[in-house]
């Protein structure tokens, strides 16, 4: 394989990760890095299987994707619902969109501590903040998705008799599909991120708070080594996501190609 097929196929990129890996444990053994939180890359490793051999990562692994799914789908559904909702109805828009676009600017971790007031900090506060964290790609999506249908289609459905739901419903939503699976797609490494956050912040289980914990117990393998499961976790749910997509959208991407 010459060095430009090599550049551009995945391998490239699991040759470096594997690089970056050696390089971690070289300088923790070789005393390149001297440090009682810089552990060797093969002691994370130990510390990660034995957290899942033991049971320990497992629970609070399983907890944390719950709360990411609950408010993923939350957050999907309302985004989803009010882009095309507002993308129709120019009177809705005009109303709702302002209070949409302050909320879509607000930092979601800096209202974390509000809604503790209100919400408490048991798993309904989590579900709400991946729910917020969710609600404003899918919503931008879904609503450009919509502004840019072209107006053809439209008057198709209208020539047909169909009316404002059926019009929504047949046209409206498969047409902004693919800007609708694009804003789900970012959206979901943004649920896994909120979920861990939340966690931190105000959590008394999940992948988050046992993050916290190992840091105040100097654990620092185990600490790495739920960072890594995290960031596995996040590559896998995006190839998953990415292989519904292609079958969701088929006729979308065979068009593209």
């Amino acid at each position: 394989m010459s060095l430009r097929r090599l550049a551009r196929s995945r391998l490239s990129g699991l040759l470096l990760i594997v690089l970056l890996l050696m390089l971690w444990q070289a300088s923790a053994a070789r005393g390149w890095i001297v440090s009682d939180n810089w552990p060797r890359f093969s002691a994370v490793l130990a510390a990660g299987w034995h957290g899942l051999a033991s049971g320990e990562l497992g629970p609070v692994l399983a907890s944390t994707l719950g709360r990411m799914a609950a408010g993923f789908a939350a957050g999907s559904l309302l985004g989803i619902g009010a882009g095309l909702l507002l993308g129709q109805y120019r009177l809705l828009d005009w109303a709702v969109r302002p209070l949409i676009e302050i909320q879509r600017t607000l930092p979601t971790p800096a209202i974390v501590p509000p809604l503790i007031l209100l919400l408490g900090v048991d798993d309904a506060l989590k579900i709400y903040v991946v729910t917020l964290a969710v609600f404003a790609p899918v919503f931008v999506n879904t609503y450009a998705g919509v502004k840019g249908l072209d107006e053809t289609l439209l008057l198709t459905g209208r020539t047909f008799g169909l009316g404002r739901a059926a019009t929504l419903w047949k046209i409206v939503l498969p047409a902004s599909a693919p800007a609708v699976a694009a804003g789900m797609r970012t959206a979901l490494s943004l649920a896994l991120v909120m979920a861990v956050i939340g966690e931190m912040i105000s959590g008394a289980s999940g992948i988050g708070n046992y993050l916290m914990s190992m840091q105040y117990a100097m654990r620092a393998d185990a600490m790495y080594a739920s960072v890594i499961c995290l960031a596995a976790i996040g590559y896998c749910l995006n190839r998953v996501f990415l292989w519904v997509e292609s079958r969701w959208l088929h006729w979308h991407h065979s068009a593209t190609q």
